[in-house]
């Protein structure tokens, strides 16, 4: 079972993150939030830092459960249905709101190597996946055979980054690079038997 408090707090400081942003945010803040005392959050964790690693490792699992739902009956479809996943142009306020809260942590990533450590699994896990997708897909004769799939993991794991940071940031719809993404993969991975599957 869950620790109640823990959980509480960890809630606490999501709110409080979306209400005053990182930069600004204090353990009272979390702890208005969360309806609790400092000493609790200290209690439970030894500092801001730790309260806020503790939110990525959940939000770790939601983005693992997230990936790991990816339907297809083959790798293309596969790795279309990641990339529609991953790059829908959200409209939905409370997914914008997480997206928002991961690039208010990604930003205090390079002076905090806590969480650094903890992002840096996102992307390495977001990578391993792809991998997996292309390794099957050259073994089934679906794309290329001399592609490498790490390289192209790492090519397409940046570019999904960097395209839901452009939304949070500046609004811009992820559609048009969900495009060129799907382009890319027509031309440049697939195998000449099936560059003609639609897309």
């Amino acid at each position: 079972m869950a620790d109640e408090p823990a959980t509480e707090i960890l809630d606490g400081a999501y709110r409080a993150l979306c209400r005053h942003g990182y930069a600004n945010l204090t353990l009272q803040d979390i702890a208005a939030e969360a309806d609790t005392s400092k000493a609790s959050i200290y209690y439970h964790f030894d500092s801001k830092h730790r309260v806020f690693a503790a939110l990525l490792d959940k939000f770790f699992d939601r983005f693992t459960d997230r990936i790991n739902s990816v339907e297809g009956d083959t790798p293309r479809e596969q790795l279309d249905t990641l990339l529609q996943e991953l790059l829908a142009t959200d409209t939905d306020p409370a997914q914008r709101e997480f997206r928002l809260v991961l690039l208010e942590l990604k930003a205090q990533a390079p002076y905090n190597s806590v969480l650094q450590e903890h992002l840096t699994e996102f992307d390495e896990f977001l990578s391993e996946q792809l991998q997996e997708i292309l390794a099957a897909g050259i073994n089934s004769g679906e794309f290329e055979e001399t592609i490498d799939p790490v390289s192209v993991a790492e090519l397409l794991t940046t570019t999904i980054c960097g395209a839901q940071t452009c939304h949070v940031v500046t609004n811009h719809s992820t559609d048009r690079i969900y495009t060129t993404m799907s382009r890319y993969i027509e031309r440049q991975l697939l195998d000449n038997d099936h560059t003609q599957i639609a897309l």
